[in-house]
C-alpha cells in the first residue's frame, strides 16, 4: 500500500513539474529559439572542457594563470553565456501577422481598384446590382402627323 501512495506522490510531483515547465517563459523560449539552445550548448561544452583541464592533475593556480587553452575555453563559455543571456533579455521574435481589420481593408481597397480599372468587371457589378440593361426599341403607336398643306402660290 505504501508503494502505491509513494507512486501517487511521485506522479503528482511530476505533473506539477510538467505544468510549471509548460508555463515557464524561459523554458518556452529555450524550446522555441534555436540560437538560444546553441549558445547554451556551446557554453556547456566549453565549461566542461575547461573543467577537464582544471582537473588534469596540475595545481589550480598554475592552470588558471598559465594554461592558455583553459583560459580560451573559459572565455568561450563566458561569451556563450553572455550571448544566451542577451537572447533571453530580448523579446521573442514573433511572426508578423496580418490582422482581420488589415486584411479586410486590403480586400476593400483591392476591390475598389479592380472596379475602377476594369470596364468588364464594372459592367458586371452594375448588372448584378441594377439588373441587366435592356435594349430599348421605341415604336410609336400613333400615326405620324399629316403634312401641313402647302400655301398656294399667290401671284400678285
Amino acid at each position: 500500500m505504501a508503494a502505491k501512495k509513494q507512486a501517487a506522490k511521485g506522479a503528482a510531483k511530476a505533473g506539477k513539474a510538467y505544468s510549471n515547465a509548460r508555463t515557464n517563459p524561459y523554458l518556452q523560449r529555450l524550446v522555441a529559439d534555436a540560437e538560444l539552445r546553441e549558445n547554451v550548448r556551446e557554453a556547456y561544452e566549453s565549461a566542461r572542457k575547461a573543467y577537464g583541464r582544471m582537473a588534469n592533475g596540475k595545481t589550480p593556480s598554475k592552470v588558471l594563470f598559465e594554461d592558455k587553452k583553459f583560459q580560451k575555453e573559459l572565455s568561450n563559455a563566458a561569451e556563450s553565456l553572455r550571448d544566451a543571456g542577451a537572447t533571453l533579455r530580448q523579446s521573442p521574435k514573433r511572426k508578423k501577422r496580418l490582422g482581420v481589420g488589415k486584411l479586410l481593408l486590403l480586400g476593400v481597397v483591392g476591390g475598389v481598384a479592380a472596379l475602377a480599372l476594369s470596364e468588364g468587371l464594372r459592367s458586371k457589378v452594375l448588372d448584378l446590382l441594377f439588373g441587366a440593361e435592356e435594349e430599348f426599341d421605341y415604336s410609336s403607336t400613333t400615326a405620324p402627323p399629316a403634312p401641313a398643306p402647302e400655301p398656294a402660290a399667290s401671284s400678285t
